[in-house]
């Protein structure tokens, strides 16, 4: 719950736009990489695209 409102109050005092499961999957991917947290949001201006879904065509 503690990560839950840390998160909460810099996606406010920031005005983030990304859903803070967005927040938690950029800092999961980045866990061990050393670098400011701030710096790792505002690098990516929009949130991590999806990756891309096939679609099977039967004829």
């Amino acid at each position: 719950m503690c990560v839950y409102l840390l998160l909460s109050y810099i996606k406010f005092v920031n005005r983030l736009s990304w859903s803070l499961h967005e927040i938690l999957r950029v800092l999961q991917l980045n866990l061990f990489d050393r670098r400011a947290m701030m710096d790792l949001l505002a690098t990516q201006s929009t949130p991590p695209d999806p990756p891309p879904q096939f679609r099977l065509k039967f004829t």
